[in-house]
């Protein structure tokens, strides 16, 4: 029947998702780190595991991937939407003062290890250009895996971790030069030419500049239109089209997918809409990285492991003391102290994603032999099941806490660092609080959902996120962890009471001010864990009063005093359970006069 679903099309799918359904929930309770069991499923899932068994038990095909060349093609966008937003969360400033790490350390450690390990496989018998392949493959750490440990460990903004990420950066910045000299070797003699290697750089850096300048021109304007049209759906599909579409441009280049991707991620990270983004595009990178992780565990060759365990375990090994020790010595050598340049050095030791890229390339030129090159790719698959042991060991020898005596290499100029009080909601109540706060010199940063207020804001200089401040994560990434506190202003009874909610539940002791619109909203934001609520009603009243009493003579203090006092009394009588019970019709008359 034309049109009919074939179930067997989706089983990879549905294999991947029921996956994460188990592994993620099963492991945080265990206390591992999920990356270990989405490595585990993959080599338990793919051709080397249950698959091997499918012929005598059929039934096992069920519980086996059957394409793991279209899952891997499509886990390379895991790696493309962490790079992206990895350049989300930094910033043109940050990154320039990261120069002397990204081109400095970083530069060493690819060109040092490079040669270390270059040399290593020419002294084993392989061919010198094999070497050079071999070399460049494994010099390159794994984003993919390194990032992530680093986030759930929270140290991604530690010394160490700034530094390692430097490095990371520059490992994935090398890789397209690395396969356009790969294409150069492969080439027959007399063929390659200055000119091939002028146009290949030419085109990628040519690559680099339309993402630059059509960023700067057209990243900022659709995202503002597609905000106006108020559609989450619309605003998840810019999103998508924005990490992909760049992605794509880099690769057409020559550049890889995941460098075009933080290109556009550092465009965006300056801009109002940086936190809905992330907020937009977290749940996709949470999943394509799984896959990716999956599908570093289905190219784990497991027959050629049984077949040769001590030369490749200790080639692995191998691997992770070289690169361990040339970053440990490059990082003493910029200045960092001995604990940290182990914890750097256990982050950055093992092998990476791009030794894939980068050996299928060299076999597919001749440049590798393919026993060989298959031999290698087992090597790199087991050093990075060894990432989350080797970054527990770092944790355990670094120590969660900086050392008081030793200065930071770089300082950290993240916009969010500095602990500011959070207003939801930027309308003209706002303003006037923003206004209140910045009059007694106290931070803070606005949250606001309509695109057009945010667009007058940012002209006017003030620092304001696009996004609803009802979800956790948004409030959350505009700094609510470390807020002194949160003022709700917003004129919506139910989106303020959302707020409330949320913030509460995150953050239990946190001061909160809101807005009400009478004392039954204010009773149901203190029910919802606000510290303050402030009736517009019930305001309104005392001010007449004040100014009522002021004008007809009655002395400013006293006025003032029974202001208080009545305002005070007030909140009180609110607090009580009772409070709406029986008296609510009084209440209302309250309310109305």
């Amino acid at each position: 029947m034309e049109g009919q679903v074939e179930a067997a099309a989706y089983k990879d799918v549905v294999l991947f998702l029921a996956t994460a359904g188990i592994v993620v929930p099963l492991f945080r309770r265990w206390r591992i780190s999920p990356i270990l069991g989405f490595l585990g499923a993959g080599v338990l899932l793919g051709p080397y595991g249950l698959g091997s068994l499918a012929d005598e038990f059929g039934w096992l095909s069920a519980l086996t991937i059957d394409n793991p060349d279209q899952v891997a093609q499509l886990a390379e966008f895991g790696v493309v939407f962490l790079l992206f937003m990895i350049g989300l969360e930094l910033s043109w400033e940050r990154l320039r003062r990261m120069r002397r790490y990204v081109f400095g350390l970083g530069a060493l450690q690819v060109g040092v290890c490079v040669a270390a390990l270059a040399g290593a496989a020419h002294l084993f018998g392989a061919p010198l250009e094999a070497a050079i392949a071999i070399g460049a493959a494994l010099a390159l750490s794994s984003t993919a895996i390194v990032m992530p440990v680093l986030t759930e460990q929270k140290r991604q903004h530690a010394v160490a971790g700034r530094v390692t990420f430097s490095v990371l950066l520059f490992q994935d910045l090398a890789v397209a030069p690395i396969l356009v000299a790969l294409a150069l070797f492969g080439r027959r003699a007399g063929e390659a030419s200055a000119s091939d290697l002028f146009v290949s750089f030419a085109t990628g850096a040519l690559g680099l500049l339309i993402l630059l300048v059509f960023g700067r021109l057209l990243l900022r304007p659709m995202l503002r239109s597609v905000a106006k049209a108020k559609s989450e759906e619309l605003f998840v599909a810019a999103c998508l089209l924005v990490v992909i579409g760049a992605g794509l441009v880099s690769e057409l280049t020559g550049l890889s997918m995941a460098l075009g991707a933080f290109i556009a991620g550092l465009l965006l990270a300056e801009t109002e809409y940086r936190h809905e983004v992330e907020v937009t595009i977290e749940p996709f990178k949470g999943l394509l990285l799984g896959l990716f992780f999956v599908s570093v565990g289905i190219r784990l060759n497991v027959p050629l492991l049984v077949e040769q365990p001590l030369p490749i375990i200790g080639a692995a090994l191998g691997l992770i003391l070289v690169n361990g020790a040339v970053v440990f010595g490059l990082a003493r050598l910029f200045g960092l102290e001995t604990r940290r340049a182990v914890e750097s050095a256990l982050l950055l030791a093992a092998g990476g994603e791009f030794a894939f890229v980068i050996l299928s390339e060299a076999m597919g030129q001749g440049l590798v032999d393919r026993t060989l090159g298959e031999s290698v790719l087992v090597t790199v698959t087991i050093s990075m099941f060894a990432i989350p042991l080797l970054a527990a060991w770092g944790l355990k020898l670094g120590g969660r806490q900086v050392n008081p005596a030793e200065p930071p290499p770089e300082p950290d100029p993240a916009p969010d660092a500095e602990p500011r009080v959070l207003i939801a909601g930027y309308g003209r109540v706002g303003r006037l609080v923003g206004e209140m706060l910045r009059s007694h010199d106290i931070p803070w940063v606005a949250a606001e959902s309509d695109p057009r207020i945010v667009e007058q804001a940012r002209r006017a200089g003030e620092t304001i996120f696009f996004g609803d401040a009802s979800r956790a994560e948004f409030l959350q990434r505009c700094g609510l962890s470390d807020a002194p506190a949160l003022v709700v202003t917003m004129d919506n009874p139910d989106g303020a009471e959302a707020i409330v909610a949320t913030a509460r539940g995150l953050r239990p002791d946190l001061t909160i001010v809101a807005r009400a619109r009478d004392a039954r909203h204010a009773k149901r934001l203190y029910d919802l864990g606000a510290t303050d609520a402030v009736p517009e009603t019930v305001e309104a009243s005392l001010q007449l009063s004040e100014a009522l009493l002021v004008e007809i003579g009655v002395p400013m203090g006293l006025v003032i005093a029974s202001i208080h006092e009545r305002r005070d009394a007030f909140r009180a009588e609110l607090n009580r359970p009772e409070a709406l019970g029986g008296r609510t019709r009084a209440r209302r008359q309250t309310d109305g006069a």
